[in-house]
């Protein structure tokens, strides 16, 4: 089964095309259908995640699958939130990961509660108009660092430290992260889903 993933980001279609793989469902970026990134207006994760599932889904005309994702930093009141990606430019730096990390950093230098969750929500549609999406989502709470440590992953990575494994994100080897990742936990959760919902077997007539 082949399913449009309704992101442009090369990370993030990596860690879920491994985490789909048991299904047998083969991602494919939108970007690479000539698909432009969907508006993206809401302040909730799960609207968001469902606007772009189904612009994906018009544009394609394949099943969609789309992740929202972002940081929720404890002492800003649970932002940056849906505005995560575009973090770094509220504070004078480009858009992108890196710059994301740094102007973050700098926010929190005099910030003593360094209590963060990286959330995703997962949607994804059997087609455009479809009435039941499946949405599944996952949290990963930890605490932000006052540096980067680490060299692997992507995104808020290097200074998510995670307390119950005693390091951050970007220490950890992709399997073991996969497993405690916000978006690893919602996949897992959406796995469940469409084998419940979309592969459950035929009923007898």
């Amino acid at each position: 089964m082949k399913l449009v993933l309704a992101s442009n980001n090369a990370g993030k279609l990596a860690e879920l095309q491994d985490l789909f793989a048991p299904l047998g469902v083969q991602l494919v970026r939108q970007a690479e259908l000539g698909i432009p990134e969907a508006p993206e207006p809401h302040r909730t994760f799960v609207e968001n995640a469902l606007a772009k599932a189904r612009h994906a889904a018009r544009e394609s005309g394949l099943p969609a699958v789309a992740d929202d994702a972002g940081l929720c930093v404890e002492a800003f009141g649970g932002l940056p939130g849906v505005d995560t990606a575009y973090y770094a430019t509220q504070h004078g730096y480009p858009k992108g990961d890196d710059h994301n990390v740094t102007a973050l950093l700098e926010q929190m230098r005099d910030v003593g509660d360094r209590r963060a969750a990286l959330v995703s929500t997962l949607v994804a549609l059997r087609h455009a108009d479809d009435p039941e999406p499946l949405v599944a989502t996952g949290r990963a709470p930890g605490l932000i660092t006052r540096e980067r440590v680490g060299a692997h992953g992507f995104g808020f990575d290097p200074v998510m430290f995670i307390p119950a494994l005693g390091k951050t994100f970007a220490e950890l080897d992709p399997e073991v992260k996969n497993r405690h990742s916000h978006r690893g936990q919602a996949a897992r959760a959406m796995l469940e889903l469409m084998r419940e919902r979309w592969f459950s077997p035929t009923p007898p007539v």
